[in-house]
């Protein structure tokens, strides 16, 4: 895999919305738990990304207590793409090979092995061997739950839908998602898993507004409940994120933020205060 279509979100602070310091990331940016409130500004893509070397330079700390990255599938090539699977273990391959479409099973390579690279620097570990595992699983305790490091200090979450793919690092218990925007049956349909006021916001709006409004609702509940580390095991209607311009954080222990990425799609973030 190539850099190309790798960007990468600090959180530096300005006013209430957290802005891209340039292309050389601030190692001091303020930390998000100090800021208001506000969307994250738009992922840079093409910036310089991970390069997968054969041993990594590091261990490296992290940038600040959330480092965010955005990558394209569609900017991979043939080649990028070998590379990629060959960073994936045992059991990250035969779930790739278990998509049907080309597309998904291309989606889930650049995710896991764009994971890889950027905590192989982290680490000081090559991308390959790092000490991934499972978690229980929240609902039935299996050894099929959401991926963590076996070593403690960082924490990651990771999303892929359609063309995209989002990364979070931190140095606490953190959650992405990306999706791409709901259809009017899906936005129909799913009303049951939004909290009441949610369910009220949505009526209030023109109905040409409500599938944006659904979709960053539901990001922000993906976000969050990947940051608790239950996933969709907890009901998403206990929790009121709202379906306005700004989240609105279900806890005081946590930060949630949208995160803006290219037309077609929204995301969010979820932060647990340290």
């Amino acid at each position: 895999m190539s850099a190309k279509g790798i960007g990468l979100l600090t959180t530096a602070q300005s006013g209430d919305v957290l802005t891209v310091p340039g292309t050389s990331p601030e190692p001091n940016g303020s930390p998000l738990s100090a800021a208001p409130p506000g969307p994250l500004c738009p992922a840079l893509l093409d910036l310089p990304g991970p390069q997968y070397p054969p041993y990594p330079v590091g261990p490296r700390p992290l940038r600040g207590p959330l480092e965010l990255y955005l990558t394209e599938v569609g900017s991979q090539d043939d080649r990028s793409l070998l590379r990629a699977q060959e960073l994936l273990d045992a059991q990250e391959r035969a779930r790739a090979r278990a998509f049907r479409r080309p597309r998904d099973r291309d989606a889930y390579v650049i995710a896991h092995a764009t994971l890889r690279a950027l905590l192989s620097p982290l680490l000081g570990v090559p991308a390959d061997e790092l000490p991934l595992t499972r978690e229980p699983c929240a609902g039935c305790g299996g050894p099929h739950g959401r991926p963590a490091l076996r070593t403690s200090g960082v924490h990651f979450s990771l999303s892929h839908s359609g063309d995209l793919v989002l990364v979070a690092l931190a140095g606490a218990p953190v959650g992405v998602d990306v999706e791409g925007v709901a259809t009017v049956e899906a936005v129909r349909s799913a009303q049951c898993a939004l909290h009441a006021a949610e369910v009220a916001e949505l009526a209030r709006l023109p109905a040409h507004e409500r599938q944006a409004a659904f979709t960053r609702t539901w990001v922000r509940k993906e976000a969050y409940l990947k940051g608790l580390g239950t996933g969709l095991v907890r009901d998403p209607a206990l929790d009121h994120v709202g379906t306005g311009p700004r989240p609105v954080s279900p806890s005081p222990d946590w930060n949630l933020r949208d995160v803006l990425v290219p037309a077609g799609y929204a995301a969010a973030v979820a932060l647990r205060r340290e």
